[in-house]
């Protein structure tokens, strides 16, 4: 089997590159540690990666839109996981936000 090309970096038969900027043994460790992980601390990483980009998005949303209160903030944070159907669905007064 020939190996496939991915940008500068060269991905084994039957393994993919994780990121086209990392050498195969900063990889090969990082593997490793995340095979040594119980799961509670794959869990608990897991969750701070979530929380962590929930509060980019409130950041962006409040750049975006600075006069918008909390509750504003929260419904448009909704519209962007949920999308706009269920978050209209789930929040009736996300059509009052975004109009019709």
């Amino acid at each position: 089997m020939s190996a496939r090309t991915q940008g500068n970096r060269r991905s084994r038969p039957g393994g993919a590159v994780l990121a086209a900027d990392t050498s195969r043994e900063a990889e090969r460790v990082q593997v490793e540690l995340w095979r040594r992980m119980s799961p509670l601390e794959k869990a608990r990483i897991v969750s701070e990666i979530s929380r962590t980009a929930q509060e980019l998005s409130l950041l962006g949303i409040r750049r975006r839109h600075p006069h918008a209160s909390e509750r504003e903030c929260l419904l448009r944070l909704a519209v962007m996981k949920l999308g706009r159907d269920l978050a209209r669905a789930v929040y009736p007064e996300v059509t009052v936000l975004l109009g019709g």
